[in-house]
């Protein structure tokens, strides 16, 4: 698309450029009667357009890959920055043009040099607009948002507030919970094309998937409509990304908000595109109650374990404990005394032994 339309302004500036040549000639000139005189003066000058537009677009036919190459970079490197810099920066790059403009009429007395001296000073006025704009961008954004001028945003107001949820975290169930006691502060951002993928899920014929995704709709419509956050539908999109963890971290980036998952792969994501990121398994984590070797606690065997001898018991938690000779024991509840303590990716894990062993000893 873009090589067409350098391509047509290629041709309108060529026509332009011949059919004012023609007229910078002197048409009774030798070589203009020699070869046009027995047409009229228009028809001559539209020849001239024609010849000038047919030149101009050979010599675009080479140079357009080139030129088109350029302006791709440069519009992936203008949709890289932030519109909350960009915005500000062209601001003080106007009003330092604008201001340039004003100058001009009081530079009369540089004689010829008035359209040189001009040009200076509207490149020195853009500049010096472009870096004010940058430094008082919290005061321009804080004018757009509140009509207040000069309310920047404190140190403190400037974290994250927008926490954008997935899809993994919404099936989950558990965010709603952590969202009723407060520790979600700002904006819950549920992105339509997550809203999508859950309804693809909840009208799966898979019973499983059915269960999964109307759940993950019930959730939301609880955060909604019984819980006191604020919620954000995000309904734009990101059509030339396919993928909807691509997406999630493409509008985490938009926001400058954090993605919050228990999805790990998506995690790493993040973590390697400069995203922040919450994972509720982390949370959940670390609060588990700590519990160190030589601590006795009540469990419950409730099966075997993997190795001879050994019994299994879960706390209210879910934390697996393995207890060593505790097979004799299944169905029973004991006191048993912590050994070590084992922290995987998978979660944590707790060895022990039967307390009356010990106290047989």
């Amino acid at each position: 698309m873009i090589k067409r339309v350098i391509t047509a302004f290629a041709g309108l500036c060529g026509a332009w450029a011949g059919f004012a040549s023609f007229y910078s000639i002197d048409y009774r000139s030798q070589f203009i009667q020699r070869f046009f005189g027995g047409m009229g003066q228009t028809a001559a000058s539209l020849i001239f357009a024609a010849i000038g537009a047919i030149l101009f677009l050979v010599i675009c036919s080479i140079v357009a890959d080139s030129i088109s190459s350029k302006l791709h970079y440069v519009i992936h490197m203008l949709s890289r920055i932030p519109m909350n810099e960009m915005a500000p920066g062209l601001t003080g790059l106007v009003a330092g043009l604008l201001l340039s403009l004003l100058v001009y009429p009081a530079l009369s007395w540089t004689g010829q040099a008035r359209e040189l001296v001009q040009l200076g000073f509207a490149l020195v006025f853009g500049y010096v607009g472009l870096r004010v704009g940058l430094e008082k961008k919290e005061e321009l954004a804080s004018l757009w948002t509140t009509g207040k001028w000069g309310h920047a945003i404190s140190p403190e107001r400037k974290l994250e507030e927008h926490k954008i949820l997935d899809t993994s975290v919404i099936i989950d169930g558990r965010i709603a919970d952590i969202c009723k006691t407060g520790f979600i502060e700002g904006t819950i951002v549920i992105p339509e094309f997550v809203l999508e993928e859950l309804q693809h899920i909840a009208d799966s014929s898979d019973l499983l998937k059915r269960n999964r995704g109307r759940r993950g709709l019930d959730i939301l419509n609880k955060i909604q409509k019984e819980l006191d956050v604020k919620v954000l539908i995000y309904e734009g999109d990101f059509e030339e990304i396919s993928e909807v963890d691509s997406k999630l971290v493409k509008l985490a980036k938009v926001l400058q908000g954090k993605v919050v998952t228990n999805d790990y792969n998506l995690n790493k994501v993040c973590e390697l595109q400069g995203v922040s990121v919450l994972n509720i398994n982390d949370l959940a984590n670390a609060v588990k109650p700590v519990v160190l070797p030589g601590e006795e606690i009540m469990v419950q065997v409730i099966k075997d374990g993997k190795e001879h001898g050994q019994g299994v018991a879960y706390l209210d938690d879910g934390t697996m404990i393995v207890v060593e000779g505790g097979r004799e024991f299944i169905g029973t509840t004991m006191e048993v005394l912590v050994t070590s303590v084992l922290q995987t990716s998978a979660g944590r894990m707790i060895f022990a032994k039967p307390k009356l062993l010990e106290k047989a000893q």
